[in-house]
């Protein structure tokens, strides 16, 4: 990917201006410059999970084919941008439990048992204590819209899945990436995209991964 072409985390970044923030920070009780400061760290964290996820053999193959079983088209809005208003609606709709049920299961895939450590880093680095978890719960089913849309609209197959997650992975771990991932050195938010131990996700989970994401409560 060219180093001049807007990433993933940019463009997720720039529709989740507005509305969308601001959803967000009612729901976690934080203010917009906190917000907007916390999801432009969440994202490339999640982004690069899966980028090192998706480095497995075989792993760009099975998220793909999660993606291209479990999609709902509901999830994408005009213009060929996501409903993120309406999808964070839905989210919230059910209240928390529900919307926290969907992301959490999709966290569970994404950082195996390296979730407890994301969560508490990402609450180190954004000062949003307990509602780290929260955010991330919220910003996931996001995040997989936007790849499943990619994927659904013919942009994006197996090979470029993985180059293009790749790529996130590798823009958080550099200093001064978004979100600053990679200034936090030796932290435990770039330690996470260079485990290769304990917390790497299986092929199986990945796999399942779309159980509890779009088909999961149909």
């Amino acid at each position: 990917m060219n180093p001049s072409t807007p990433s993933l985390a940019d463009e997720l970044m720039a529709q989740l201006q507005g509305a969308p923030l601001q959803q967000l920070s009612s729901q976690l009780g934080t203010d917009a410059t906190q917000t907007r400061s916390a999801v432009a760290t969440a994202l490339p964290l999640l982004l690069g999970a899966l980028g090192r996820n998706a480095a497995q053999p075989q792993g760009a193959e099975a998220l793909l084919g999660a993606l291209q079983r479990d999609h709902q088209p509901a999830a994408v809005g005009g213009a060929g941008g996501l409903d993120l208003g309406g999808l964070l609606g839905s989210l919230l709709g059910g209240g928390s439990a529900a919307g926290g049920g969907q992301g959490a299961d999709i966290l569970g895939h994404v950082f195996g048992s390296q979730r407890p450590q994301a969560e508490a880093g990402l609450a180190q680095a954004t000062g949003l204590g307990a509602n780290a978890g929260q955010l991330l719960q919220l910003l996931a089913p996001i995040v997989m819209s936007l790849l499943a849309q990619r994927v659904q609209a013919g942009g994006l197959d197996a090979g470029s899945l993985g180059r293009t997650l790749g790529h996130e992975r590798d823009r958080a771990r550099q200093p001064g990436g978004l979100g600053g991932l990679g200034g936090l050195g030796g932290g435990v938010l770039g330690s996470l995209l260079d485990q290769d131990g304990d917390g790497q996700v299986g092929l199986s989970d990945l796999v399942k991964l779309g159980g509890g994401l779009f088909g999961g409560r149909r």
